[in-house]
């Protein structure tokens, strides 16, 4: 049997009780009679060690050398940034980025999250661009957790060369129909005398911004353009710029950014018709404008009048709905002469838009039995005819009589 330090035997269990632990776990399970002091010195180490452990992963760098680049499409900029210097490299970690960026003077944010090291984004570049990035990591390797790095800023200078009063004034965009888009303005209150503006419009799928071909014009200049077959830029953001030229001074641009679903204004609706059943069931059919609006992207509003349906008529909203038919009850005492109906793109094809112009349609219906009104006027129609036919007899008849009694006498008489 094995001897102790003091010469006396000792048992294998008690050797092993003896041996210095290995780890702090073996401490605490080998170690029944350790006070209490020794218990938190063990759990102090234990929470030391861990700390350890994952100290270089509670913390990562920012990305580095954010920049916003104009590669001139009309305030559509590129936003773009490197990693950070050193980054973990486990498998067990996922980096990503989180971006905010906004036009000069805007009061929201707008947020990505991307793994990329560039974004593009539409701006008002005559107030400028901002923008903020941060590194995110996340996964096993931050115990679940996700650990934000500190930002990294970079801003745009606005376009801010030419008067900000000779800049264009109420621009105004109206998409007819899915089919035409129309914008029009008026020139800026000191724009000087020949000042010519010119308009250049840009969406996702051009190479580069394109001028308008189609001017409106007013007293010599340009006050509006018209565009067509712009299908292809529906959902995703239109930019437009409006600038110009002069020989006296230079014209500040205008930049606007929108999409084009929400400028509808579609055709008023076709073929109108209404019709009045023996029940008193007024019914309203219509369809949809031909062209390029989809059918199935249109509301419609039903107003009903029960005078001449003028202007001075008292115009009764009935029901808006997206179907192209509706129906109603007469009431005892009412009296509808004219119904209309007008639509609007939906708001599943659109945030919004224009309500379309009117399609009218008036008729002349009461509250009153239909068969009687119709009988009693056969019956007067009737009784007039008889007269009138009775006094045609008697004409007729007094006049052969007439003609009767002054034939001359026969030459074989006396």
């Amino acid at each position: 049997m094995a001897q102790g330090l003091n010469g006396q035997p000792v048992s294998p269990v008690q050797i092993f009780s003896q041996r210095a632990p290995t780890s702090p776990w073996e401490a605490l399970r080998f170690s029944p009679q350790m006070d209490a002091r020794g218990i938190w010195a063990v759990l102090l180490a234990l929470a030391w060690l861990g700390k350890r452990s994952s100290a270089h992963q509670t913390s990562v760098e920012r990305p580095c050398n954010l920049q916003i680049i104009d590669p001139g499409l009309l305030g559509f900029l590129h936003l773009e940034w490197l990693p950070p210097p050193s980054l973990p490299t486990l498998d067990q970690c996922t980096v990503k980025y989180k971006l905010k960026y906004r036009s000069t003077g805007d009061a929201d944010w707008q947020v990505v999250f991307t793994k990329r090291l560039k974004f593009g984004g539409s701006f008002d570049l005559g107030r400028g661009a901002e923008a903020r990035v941060q590194t995110l990591l996340s996964g096993r390797c931050v115990n679940g957790s996700e650990v934000q790095s500190d930002w990294t800023h970079a801003t745009f200078p606005a376009a801010a060369h030419g008067d900000p009063e000779s800049q264009i004034r109420d621009f105004h965009c109206v998409y007819h129909n899915w089919e035409q888009l129309t914008c029009t303005w008026r020139p800026g209150p000191l724009a000087p005398p020949g000042a010519r503006y010119q308009l250049y419009y840009w969406y996702e799928g051009l190479a580069q911004a394109a001028p308008c071909s189609d001017y409106i014009q007013q007293h010599g200049g340009n006050v509006g353009c018209n565009l067509q077959c712009l299908r292809q830029a529906e959902y995703t953001d239109f930019s437009i710029c409006v600038n110009g030229s002069s020989e006296a001074a230079r014209l500040r641009p205008a930049y606007f950014t929108f999409h084009l679903q929400n400028l509808v204004k579609p055709s008023p609706p076709e073929q109108l018709s209404v019709s009045v059943s023996a029940h008193k069931e007024v019914h309203v059919e219509w369809r949809p404008p031909t062209g390029a609006a989809p059918p199935q992207c249109l509301d419609y509003e039903v107003q009903l009048a029960g005078e001449a349906g003028g202007a001075e008529a008292a115009w009764a909203p009935a029901v808006v709905q997206g179907e192209t038919t509706f129906a109603f009850s007469l009431s005892n005492d009412s009296h509808v002469s004219c119904v209309r109906v007008r639509g609007k793109t939906s708001m599943f094809c659109a945030d919004t838009g224009f309500w379309s112009d009117w399609a009218h349609h008036c008729i002349h219906v009461s509250s009153k039995d239909e068969n009687q009104l119709i009988i009693l006027t056969a019956v007067v129609l009737s009784f007039l005819a008889l007269c009138i036919g009775c006094v045609f007899a008697a004409q007729l008849k007094n006049r052969k009589k007439g003609e009767k009694n002054t034939s001359p006498p026969s030459p074989y008489l006396g």
